[in-house]
């Protein structure tokens, strides 16, 4: 099993379809599931060209082996568009809660090391009527996060109508951990009031977070590579 998350610019065509019809199991060779969604801006206004970016695409895929990556990569028209941006792969690690489109995955699969890179992905299917609640708490998280000197990539990206999903690759797992039990110094609060707000009243109808260890990432995105710190 693999997992990988791409980055992409897309011609309009390519996005509204990718959006409406993602590709699954039943029509892509060696795939899991896959969730496509358009990128936002973390923190940015919840009105503004920032928040939806219609042309930059995220997905967030589960496989069955590496070769079922190069192979889509290789010949799928929209693995080929995805190709020509960023993606990396992952090793699975941890999961907390769980989504009904990626089951059987343990809550723990091996372990890891507090000073190595790791990388966080949050998926979560919105509860309606909770949106406004959801940005209110929401928005200083991004904030917090977009800023974090742990950080040297973060992002979110929306597939409408319910679809949410945040992105993260963090120098340490150390740093991690410390942002989301409000432990960075100083002292920053912002995410723990966040989840203790969402466990008394949950903004979602499934919301899980998963934990990874990057293994490789392939070209670049927004004119950067070496993207993932070096272990």
């Amino acid at each position: 099993m693999m997992h990988t998350f791409h980055l992409a610019e897309l011609p309009p065509a390519v996005t509204a379809r990718a959006l409406l019809r993602p590709p699954s199991a039943g029509t892509t060779p060696g795939l899991d599931h896959a969730e496509c969604l358009a990128l936002m801006r973390l923190g940015a206004p919840t009105v503004s060209p920032d928040r939806l970016q219609l042309r930059r695409v995220a997905v967030f895929a589960q496989w069955r082996d590496e070769e079922s990556v190069d192979r889509f990569l290789a010949e799928d028209p929209l693995g080929r568009h995805l190709a020509a941006g960023w993606h990396i792969r992952l090793e699975y690690l941890r999961r907390w809660s769980t989504l009904a489109a990626l089951p059987g995955l343990p809550a723990r699969a091996g372990s890891w090391g507090p000073e190595e890179p790791v990388v966080a992905v949050t998926v979560a299917r919105m509860r309606l009527p909770e949106v406004p609640r959801f940005l209110r708490w929401g928005k200083p998280v991004e904030r917090q996060v977009r800023g974090h000197p742990g950080t040297t990539l973060a992002l979110a990206a929306f597939r409408p109508p319910r679809t949410i999903a945040t992105f993260s690759v963090w120098r340490t797992v150390r740093e991690m951990e410390e942002m989301v039990r409000g432990r960075s110094a100083p002292a920053d609060r912002r995410h723990a009031d966040a989840m203790a707000e969402r466990r008394r009243r949950d903004f979602h109808h499934e919301f899980a977070t998963y934990r990874f260890r990057p293994l490789a990432e392939h070209g670049t995105w927004e004119g950067r590579t070496g993207i993932v710190p070096a272990g």
